[in-house]
């Protein structure tokens, strides 16, 4: 037998927006009289719409937090245009499980996985980007 979600349940719901379907499905109540497998559909809407705000408000504290401390230790990452909170958290992560390898620009590059290595091949002469290094580091490299 298939069991399809209630028309009364389903159809209110489809134009909503993605804030809004959220919203609308923590507040959803248990109508009286309404089937099993009505009454189950609605429960479970009204679970995982309260686990995403929470999810959501936990995500937001903790980009508050990264942002803080960003701005307290390496507020110049901030600034260009283009590298957020995640991506220059990434990069001071790498530079500071690796101390001891970053003396230059070129050693941070090569460190990251952005450092230029020769491809070459008799007279053609050229380069391809370094494949090595710390993979988070390079993503928040390439990214920005």
């Amino acid at each position: 037998m298939l069991i399809t979600a209630d028309p009364a349940v389903r159809e209110p719901l489809a134009a909503l927006s993605a804030k809004t379907l959220v919203r609308t499905c923590a507040s959803l109540a248990d109508p009286p009289g309404a089937s099993a497998p009505t009454a189950a559909a609605i429960c479970t809407l009204r679970l995982l719409a309260r686990r995403i705000q929470q999810l959501s408000a936990e995500a937001s504290d903790l980009q508050k937090r990264i942002t803080e401390a960003l701005t307290a230790c390496a507020a110049q990452l901030l600034t260009p245009v283009g590298i957020g909170p995640d991506s220059a958290a990434a990069l001071v992560i790498a530079a500071g499980d690796n101390p001891e390898r970053l003396r230059s620009e070129t050693s941070f590059a090569a460190l990251c996985g952005v450092s230029p290595v020769q491809a070459s091949s008799g007279n053609t002469h050229r380069h391809r980007l370094n494949r090595g290094g710390d993979r988070q580091a390079n993503a928040a490299c390439t990214a920005s």
